[in-house]
């Protein structure tokens, strides 16, 4: 699912670049299911605090899209490429049971993002 939602995100930045309007909404429409179904296939009572962080990013990925939609704004896209890429390596990493590197930064996860008078925060 990661990887047709960064495909769809890949085409809804390429449908705002050259302007067309529902072909970009379609596309974003596409990625907003898809994170509805990862969000769904979370298993809140075994999964614990990794559920909860996922959830908790699936929706403010969520938010995200729903602005560049509104704002026809490419940044929000952008974003939450990134996140998806992100999450996507990981997983592909775990079930590689490759190591992770070993100075990774510590990682610090607010259980809801906040809204700020100049959009959205994540604190990572």
């Amino acid at each position: 699912m990661y990887a047709k939602a960064i495909s769809e995100l890949e085409e809804a930045r390429k449908q705002m670049a050259a302007g067309n309007i529902a072909l970009r909404s379609n596309a974003i429409s596409k990625v907003c299911d898809l994170i509805g179904e990862l969000d769904a296939s979370l298993n809140m009572e075994v999964g614990g605090d990794l559920s909860l962080r996922l959830r908790s990013l699936y929706r403010y990925s969520l938010i995200r899209l729903l602005d560049s939609n509104m704002q026809q704004a490419d940044g929000p896209l952008a974003e939450v490429l990134g996140l998806l890429v992100t999450l996507s390596e990981g997983w592909q990493r775990i079930a590689r049971s490759e190591p992770m590197p070993e100075k990774a930064p510590p990682v610090r996860w607010e259980s809801e993002p906040a809204a700020t008078a100049q959009g959205h925060s994540w604190t990572l």
